[in-house]
């Protein structure tokens, strides 16, 4: 009786011992892998277009040799993205060598803060695509690091991306003038992911430098003084004078002179001094006539009266 007793306790206690065992070497080799996870450069592809926007598809039937390669296309690497600035154009290159075709193959970028400990905000940030002659906005979502990547949307997706073909887009990023000022550089990436399948992260990324613009100091207006209002010149008036006053300070209207026509003779010619003679000297001259014609008369009386008579 006693035996059977011992003998299930040992069992029971191999057992519990056992699984104790498995127990901690699965903890062991889950840590683990989240270690090695943590630890390469390739977390980028935890997420990508698909991941957020739309539920997980099933793979497709054509089998693949490899998978999608995301490269950038035509750009250069370095741009300055200024805070409120004009934005700076990423294109992207989405090549299928795969011996197959994919459907609805999805190009993206992500943005990463290279500085530890800081992560990015979508308010900051502003993405167009260019689409069918126009730019179309693009939404942000955070990914599994503190990255920030766009979302699948119609415009940048290829419905049928064939094998041996590329297909490439355009991007643009905006940086707010809200933006952190500790904010220095940007590191942009390339994706490409088709349904079902993992986000593909391109070989190599570019780290643009951020400028935040200083804040322009107003400039103090000099208040101007109000001018004081010019003098019209005006010419002192003298004051009018009574009607009274005015005719006795008048000066008297020169007469015009007699015409001396009625009271003088006219002179013979060549005596212009009897020409200005005024009435005294017509009377004098009457007088001296009057006395000669007297006298005149008196010799000759007397010249009759001394004749002898005959």
């Amino acid at each position: 009786m006693r035996t059977s007793v011992i003998t299930r306790f040992a069992k029971n206690t191999r057992s519990l011992s056992t699984r104790r065992t498995l127990a901690a070497l699965a903890t062991t080799a889950v840590l683990a892998g989240g270690i090695q996870i943590l630890t390469t450069d390739t977390a980028w592809a935890c997420a990508g277009p698909y991941e957020v926007t739309t539920p997980a598809t099933p793979a497709p039937a054509a089998t693949h040799n490899g998978d999608l390669t995301a490269s950038f296309h035509q750009t250069r690497d370095g741009q300055t993205l200024i805070a409120g600035g004009p934005k700076v154009e990423v294109g992207v290159g989405i090549t299928n060598f795969t011996g197959a075709p994919y459907e609805n193959v999805a190009a993206s970028i992500w943005l990463f803060n290279p500085v530890p400990g800081t992560g990015l905000r979508t308010e900051d940030f502003t993405v167009e695509v260019a689409s069918g002659g126009t730019w179309k906005p693009v939404a942000l979502s955070p990914g599994c690091d503190p990255s920030l990547h766009t979302n699948a949307s119609p415009a940048t997706v290829v419905k049928h991306l064939e094998n041996g073909r590329a297909e490439h887009f355009t991007f643009r990023i905006g940086l707010s003038a809200k933006a952190p000022k500790n904010l220095g550089k940007v590191k942009i990436g390339v994706l490409g992911q088709a349904p079902g399948s993992q986000a593909v992260v391109g070989d190599s990324n570019f780290t643009f430098p951020v400028e935040h613009p200083a804040a322009a100091q107003p400039v103090p207006t000099a208040t101007a003084k109000p001018s004081a209002p010019a003098k019209a010149k005006t010419t002192p008036v003298a004051p009018a004078k009574p009607a009274a006053d005015e005719t006795k300070t008048a000066a008297p209207a020169a007469e015009a002179p007699k015409s001396p026509a009625a009271n003088s003779t006219s002179a013979p010619a060549g005596t212009p001094e009897l020409a200005q003679t005024g009435s005294s000297s017509n009377g004098f001259l009457a007088g001296s006539a009057a006395a000669l014609l007297a006298l005149g008369a008196g010799v000759l009386i007397a010249v009759r009266r001394l004749r002898p008579q005959r």
